[in-house]
This record gives structure tokens, C-alpha cells and sequence, in this order.
């Protein structure tokens, strides 16, 4: 057979992660979370040391009833200006928790807050991300939902084709490969980008902000909260699972492929990065992308981190009769426990 299966599975097992999690105990969890962290962060293609002045304007302001959506936009680096929906329930007291709400593949944040791709309101089920946003904001908290880079208004301008689902990471995707980045990892710093937007809005409580992503937005929830302690408690849903298992025995969108970070970790062990804080997976048992093995190999690995951080508690998983959708059943109320 010429087929260089074989090959590919012997490579990983002599190269794949030098520094997969073994510790026992606290002092060397530790030490792998530093040391794991340093190497993440160079196969990112670093961050940015200085946060950008945000100098943020609002776009608009829309009375939905119970809520108000507002359209803000804010810089995230030199010549990149993003886009941010707020949510904020009407009756309040005193300052909000807040949920950053990273959507995945389709055509942005408009599908998180309930809106249909041209901006007209949406059926509640419209697509895979069930308008999240409207649920969480009805529960008490504010909603902040950036616009990746790449999807829906920040396509690149040969891309931009109105009602269509289509998306510019690959074209960007390469460019910042070629320079030595990753879209991952921009989509890490403007996620961060946003976070410090809410820091700067009197009526958010920044010392209460949860995340929650599905699918690619799943990887830039985790990876943000991984090295971003302001967030204090984040729920992965549709991602979570082996690289081996996933992104490498299909096709997936090239957003989802780091240099070099399998030589020193799985997946799993990079979503660990966010121990002691408090984690919920969420997972389809019937999906396909990011299939059900994977994930319980992964929540193996979690468990073993956890236990050794010292907080086995700080833990949960939903693996629910469905595909790669929002479910939301338990996470919504996780995120209430964690954050309210």
C-alpha cells in the first residue's frame, strides 16, 4: 500500500505532545501550566503587549422589548476596527454579570442575537446557534457577541455577498500563516479586545464575565479563557475533543489549525489551561464535526486536570441526545450558579 496512513499515525505518536498533562499533584500542575502557556502563546503567533485604544462608537440602539440591543464598534489593532452586539435587559439592578458569546461558522454575530443574516429578526431555532444571546440576556445578564474576523460584516470586501453563508478564513487564514500568526490567535486578542470594552461600561460588572462559544466560537472561548483570567467561568459547546479525533481526521476550516501546538499538546490539555476556574462541556452525542469518542477521551484528560488543580468540583459536562447545535439545558443554568 502506498497510502501514507501508517505514517501519519507514527508520526504523531513519536512527535504529538511533549508536554501532555501528567501531573499528580498541585505543584506539578503548576509548573505544566506555566510551561504550556509560554509554548501556546509562541504557536499563536504571540499578542499584541499593548491593548489598543478602543475608542468605541455606537451604531445603533433597538428596543426589543425586554431588552435592548445595542451595535457598538471598537478598535482591536492598528487599521482593525470590530463590531460588538450588546444585550442588556431593561429591568436591572445594580451592575450585570456578563456573558461573551463567540459564535462559530455561518454568518456571525447577527445568528447569536437572534437576527437573520440581512439583520431582520430570526425564528428562535434559525440556525445551530438557537440565538443564545436572547436566552442568556433574559437571564439576567448582559450579552457582549463580537464579530469575528472573517465572518459576516468583517468578511474580506471580495467576500462580502449579502445572505450568504460564506467566509473569508482561508484568504486570511494563509496571509497571517505566511507572517508567522494565526487567525486563532487574532480572534483571541479581539475577543480580549471586548472584554475590555466591558471593563469600561459602568453598568457591567467585569469582575463577574462568563464566555460561551460554540464550535470555532467553542475554540476562541476556550483559548481566550485559557489565557485571559478576567473570565471566570466558560462553557465549550460542539468543540471540545482530541485534534486526532477532529480537525485532523476531516476536513475543517483552516481556523482551527495552530503550528506546531500539536508537538507539545492535545486539545484537551489546552482547554485545561483554564483550570481552577470553573468549565462546562457541552457536547452532541450525534456530531459529526467534533464526534462523541473524542470528547470523552477529552473530558478524561479535563478530569485528571481538574483533580490535580485541586478542584474537581469546578468540572461539568452536558453530552446531550443532539448534533452540533447550541443545547443550552444545563449550561445556561451552570452559568447562573458560576457567574450570578
Amino acid at each position: 500500500m502506498w497510502n501514507p496512513d501508517e505514517y501519519l499515525r507514527r508520526l504523531y505518536a513519536a512527535k504529538a505532545g511533549q508536554l501532555s498533562f501528567q501531573a499528580h499533584n498541585r505543584e506539578e500542575w503548576l509548573d505544566w501550566r506555566g510551561a504550556l502557556t509560554e509554548k501556546f502563546l509562541d504557536a499563536l503567533g504571540g499578542l499584541e503587549a499593548a491593548a489598543p485604544d478602543l475608542q468605541p462608537r455606537k451604531l445603533e440602539r433597538v428596543d426589543c422589548g425586554d431588552y435592548i440591543r445595542e451595535r457598538i464598534e471598537i478598535t482591536t489593532a492598528e487599521a482593525l476596527r470590530m463590531p460588538v452586539y450588546v444585550l442588556l435587559l431593561k429591568r436591572k439592578q445594580g451592575k450585570l454579570p456578563v456573558v461573551v458569546g463567540c459564535h462559530g461558522h455561518g454568518y456571525g454575530s447577527r445568528s447569536v442575537v437572534g437576527l437573520l443574516p440581512d439583520g431582520s429578526e430570526a425564528a428562535s431555532d434559525a440556525d445551530v446557534h438557537r440565538g443564545f444571546g436572547i436566552d442568556l440576556v433574559k437571564r439576567g445578564f448582559a450579552v457582549v457577541v463580537p464579530e469575528l474576523i472573517g465572518f459576516g460584516d468583517r468578511k474580506l470586501e471580495q467576500e462580502v455577498i449579502v445572505n450568504r453563508d460564506t467566509n473569508s478564513c482561508f484568504q486570511i487564514g494563509v496571509f497571517l500563516l505566511m507572517l508567522g500568526k494565526t487567525i486563532a490567535g487574532v480572534r483571541i486578542q479581539e475577543t480580549m479586545a471586548a472584554i475590555d470594552y466591558i471593563a469600561g461600561r459602568g453598568e457591567l460588572d467585569a469582575s463577574r464575565i462568563g464566555i460561551f462559544g460554540l464550535s470555532g466560537g467553542g475554540l476562541v472561548a476556550a483559548f481566550t479563557a485559557a489565557l485571559d483570567q478576567r473570565i471566570r467561568a466558560a462553557v465549550v459547546s460542539c468543540y471540545t475533543n482530541t485534534f486526532r479525533d477532529s480537525i485532523l481526521s476531516m476536513r475543517h476550516c483552516i481556523d482551527n489549525y495552530i503550528p506546531n501546538v500539536l508537538r507539545y499538546a492535545e486539545m484537551p490539555d489546552l482547554i485545561g489551561l483554564i483550570a481552577p476556574r470553573p468549565l462546562f462541556i457541552e457536547a452532541g452525542r450525534a456530531d459529526k464535526l467534533f464526534p462523541l469518542h473524542g470528547t470523552e477521551q477529552a473530558l478524561r484528560v479535563l478530569q485528571a486536570v481538574y483533580a490535580a488543580a485541586g478542584v474537581p468540583e469546578a468540572l461539568d459536562a452536558d453530552l446531550f441526545e443532539g448534533g452540533h447545535e447550541v443545547h443550552g439545558a444545563r449550561a445556561f443554568t451552570w452559568l447562573e450558579r458560576q457567574l450570578m
